[in-house]
């Protein structure tokens, strides 16, 4: 039976005693409230897993009582009952925090239903998300977001390693977080107060890498007006960090491979081993045995790397981390822009938690952070995360704007879950994208008289003149 405390705020008696009845036929707890201002109270007395008001109410209305159980209980999804069953009004409510909204009358079944999608959708709150970030990065590492088994063993790796001094190859997909477990290798060793120097392997043609890696002697080439410390030399005692290792050339991996073995690097044009003792970590996104088997790397240097295998793997093999890592992102990206935000909407987190991510937790980062800039409301929307996802992952199978009014209303009632705002505005701006931002032609395509389309227009803040930047002109 589920145990769910679902609190009823109505002046109607009917309504409320109605509910009531329904609702613990269902097996729900249910307290009811004739006044908001009364089921504000009830609420700081206990406990509640869903709110049930209605719009339109002598004394505090249901749009009060949304605000302030937004800011008294942020957690807890409300349902807003109205007898106006219009757009505005389910637009109004949605904006201000409503989970959904019934219009009045309604059926047993559709409460039911109503209750248990909501039930089931709770908003996904940041202040949830980053206590258990928090809480993780206690435990684990300072750069680090994620408690699954895939993690944990990445963890306990770096715990085993880092206070030796052995050779390091950290393997994984682009935007995994290699730098990341190269610097906690670094910060737990005994050589954590010596330098610790990356080096990006891509970055620089073959002759400039050799000059940054071993150093030079001045007059040893054209443009070597001064002697030239390398980066091997820049982080002795310490650890130096080779990242995308795969990158470069036969001819550079042999010098490197006779530094690691002899310890020493000869700069070019000089006559002297110069010695040193650093700590080496390499990474790579590339398969290096099958680099090796195709004469492209030097097996004899793989081996020198692969003393201590860390390979990461990628976010959408770690899902159980999602939640925590898009807390942490939300809060950090939030601050930095000054805008209160409290989570996201549950649809949106769905979104994530179906998407395959190819550019993996930073592909995450990128996604947060322009949804916590586009958002317009204090939970980040789906539609916010400008991410399409195929129907074969999407769940709902519906990633396209309607294209008719028909659609929209289909739309609707099958998505229930969906902020109505979220739909009405993907729905406006595509057939405005579709006509060049030409409100009347717009109008025509849809099937909608100019001046219901304009108030639309209105309503998500948007015209020819004000139109989201990025999209088509």
């Amino acid at each position: 039976m589920n145990q769910a405390q679902i609190l009823v705020i109505d002046d109607d008696e009917v309504i409320r005693e109605g509910l009531r009845r329904v609702l613990e036929s269902r097996g729900y707890a249910v307290a009811v409230s004739p006044s908001g201002l009364l089921g504000l109270e009830r609420m700081n007395q206990h406990d509640f897993s869903l709110v049930i008001t209605d719009l339109k109410m002598p004394g505090m209305g249901g749009l009060e009582v949304l605000r302030q159980i937004r800011i008294l209980h942020p957690g807890v999804p409300i349902i807003m009952m109205t007898g106006y069953s219009t757009v505005e009004t389910a637009v109004e409510a949605m904006k201000n925090g409503a989970i959904d909204y019934i219009a009045k009358p309604f059926t047993p079944e559709i409460i039911s239903e109503k209750v248990r999608s909501a039930l089931d959708q709770k908003p996904v709150l940041v202040d949830d998300m980053h206590r258990q970030c928090e809480l993780q990065e206690i435990q684990a590492f300072e750069d680090f977001i994620g408690g699954s088994g895939e993690m944990q063993r990445v963890y306990r790796r770096i715990m085993q390693v880092a206070p030796t001094d052995s050779t390091v190859l950290v393997t994984g997909e682009s935007g995994t977080g290699k730098e990341l477990v190269a610097r906690a290798i670094h910060r737990k060793s005994p050589r954590r107060n010596a330098p610790f120097v990356a080096v990006d392997c891509t970055s620089l043609a073959e002759n400039l890498l050799e000059s940054e890696l071993f150093g030079h002697i001045k007059g040893s080439f054209t443009g070597a007006s001064q002697t030239k410390t390398g980066l091997f030399k820049v982080a002795d005692s310490g650890t130096l960090f080779l990242d995308e290792i795969a990158n470069i050339s036969l001819t550079t991996q042999a010098k490197l491979l006779r530094v690691l073995q002899e310890r020493a690097v000869l700069p070019i044009g000089g006559t002297q081993p110069v010695s040193m003792d650093i700590r080496l970590v390499a990474a790579t996104n590339a398969n290096l045995p099958e680099m090796v088997a195709a004469g492209r790397f030097r097996e004899d240097l793989f081996f020198r790397l692969n003393i201590i295998p860390i390979e990461l793997p990628p976010l959408r093999e770690r899902k159980g981390d999602l939640r925590q890592l898009v807390g942490h992102f939300l809060n950090r990206f939030a601050e930095e822009l000054g805008k209160d935000m409290r989570g996201l909407a549950p649809d949106a987190m769905a979104l994530l938690e179906n998407y395959h991510f190819p550019g993996n937790v930073r592909e995450l980062e990128n996604l947060i952070e322009r949804a916590v800039v586009l958002a317009e409301g204090d939970l980040v929307q789906r539609v916010d995360l400008e991410l399409q996802v195929s129907a074969e992952k999407d769940g709902a199978g519906l990633t396209e704007a309607p294209q008719t009014v028909e659609e929209l209303k289909e739309r609707k009632r099958l998505l229930r879950e969906q902020a109505v705002d979220t739909i009405e505005r993907a729905f406006v701006l595509d057939a405005m994208r579709r006509n060049k931002w030409n409100v009347t032609r717009a109008a025509e395509e849809v099937g909608m008289l100019r001046p219901n389309f304009q108030a639309l227009l209105k309503k998500q803040g948007l015209s020819a003149r004000n139109r989201p930047t990025g999209l088509d002109a």
